[in-house]
């Protein structure tokens, strides 16, 4: 047993964030799964560790509750440098901030689970309307992030030279979320190329969805 804890949900992309920054940092977790489609992110057990009910929730060793994935993510880089996930010069590090929050902040959030079930039970969306919404704003983002990446001579292997880091975690984490709603990675070659080089990696094949204790 670890006293550091994960609640956290298989598919859930921001948690699948935080499971590969655990693995590259070496850190051993207790997995506790919530099943958000089963409600139980919202039962009164959880919301007295997380009062806002979302996953993923961090419980580091000396009890201190964390929430978001990327202060998450930030946290453990800080207090465990090794490999480090941002650079060190503040024009790189405000670049690859950049490029996760694309996709964290732009991207998911209008993706999110409860988003989707919003467009069910509010405006009576059927299955491919879901889909439809999800590809659109996979679109919206992926396409100028692609264009970004495309032109910079900072992008090497991945998205920020030759080692994965916080915007390559971001950017495996909403593909293979993609993968789900059938969204089509043909006009993001770059994207796909730096998302096959993660998935080479030791740290994003542990941490993916389907290698989860939880995963259907």
């Amino acid at each position: 047993m670890s006293d550091i804890v994960l609640h956290n949900y298989f598919r859930s992309s921001t948690s699948h964030r935080v499971r590969i920054a655990l693995e590259m940092k070496g850190v051993g977790y207790d997995y506790i799964p919530r099943h958000l489609r089963h409600g139980e992110h919202l039962e009164a057990a959880y919301l007295a560790v997380n009062p806002q009910g979302l996953v993923p929730a961090l419980i580091w060793s000396d009890g201190m509750l964390l929430t978001q994935s990327l202060a998450i993510i930030e946290f453990l880089d800080e207090t465990i440098p090794e490999p480090p996930l941002l650079p060190k010069d503040p024009p790189s590090r405000a670049r690859v901030r950049m490029l996760a929050q694309m996709i964290a902040c732009d991207i998911h959030p209008v993706n999110n689970l409860r988003v989707l079930a919003s467009l069910r039970t509010l405006f009576g969306a059927g299955d491919q309307d879901v889909a439809n919404w999800f590809r659109h704003w996979v679109n919206e983002g992926f396409g100028p992030l692609e264009k970004l990446l495309t032109a910079s001579p900072e992008t090497g292997t991945f998205c920020h030279g030759e080692a994965a880091g916080l915007a390559d975690i971001c950017l495996a984490a909403q593909v293979t979320s993609n993968a789900r709603f059938g969204v089509d990675m043909t006009p993001y070659p770059t994207i796909a190329r730096i998302n096959a080089a993660c998935m080479a990696l030791p740290a994003f094949q542990k941490a993916a969805p389907q290698n989860q204790i939880d995963a259907e």
